[in-house]
């Protein structure tokens, strides 16, 4: 039986599922490969943040957020200050809620759209590459797209990992298996390549938290013809 990520929590040393009174054998996480406990019971969906920075890069972080929320994701955009963030091609959006009042407790994934000068603006804020770290050091996921993944790689967190991006960031990945594919799935860090691998990008978020039959649902309902 396949149990769906967004139940799990990763553990070092546990294999059960806890129920009210008992816990019964539960089996390694496809996605992960540890054990894993499914708190039963719960309805809790996955949560995701996305961090806008001026200059972003609108059609990942819009298209990001779609898919996500078709899918049934808690998305929350947050800006690095309040008010209004304008996106490289200066269409404005309003985030959620800004980057101080995100705790990453709360929170099972965080995102960073590329874009220019987006992913400049973002590597420059000290508070991002505190929040990465945070997340990464939690066992969370981070995840970056186009530029952005460069953002990772200062923050620490692609360090010898398997990792994609725009093609002219490449060299600014530091000591990565550099791939040329659209997603790339390194433990709990994904990164993906732009504006054009961005509904991709999304739906690879909705298989690793609900699976596989959920983000073929959201492929087939936006008529999507790109091979994910």
């Amino acid at each position: 039986m396949w149990y769906s990520p967004f139940f799990y929590h990763a553990v070092k040393s546990a294999s059960v599922i806890v129920g009210a009174r008992h816990a019964v054998p539960l089996p390694p996480c496809p996605c992960y490969n540890i054990h894993i406990i499914k708190w039963k019971g719960e309805s809790v969906m996955p949560r995701v943040a996305i961090i806008l920075a001026e200059g972003f890069e609108e059609l990942e972080a819009t298209a990001i957020i779609d898919v996500l929320r078709r899918g049934g994701i808690d998305v929350v955009s947050a800006g690095l200050k309040k008010g209004p963030v304008s996106s490289a091609r200066n269409i404005k959006i309003i985030p959620d809620s800004v980057i101080d009042d995100l705790n990453s407790d709360d929170f099972d994934m965080l995102v960073l759209p590329g874009g220019q000068p987006g992913s400049d603006n973002l590597n420059a804020d000290k508070r991002v590459g505190d929040l990465l770290r945070d997340f990464n050091d939690k066992g969370k996921v981070t995840g970056a797209i186009c530029a952005a993944p460069y953002v990772l790689a200062n923050a620490g967190v692609l360090e010898g990992k398997h990792a994609t991006s725009y093609p002219s960031f490449k060299e600014k990945l530091g000591n990565v298996a550099y791939e040329e594919k659209t997603v790339v799935t390194d433990g709990n860090v994904m990164t993906s390549r732009g504006p054009g691998t961005a509904i991709c990008f999304g739906l690879a978020i909705v298989e690793r938290f609900l699976g596989p039959e959920k983000a073929q649902q959201i492929k087939d309902e936006m008529l999507v013809n790109q091979d994910c």
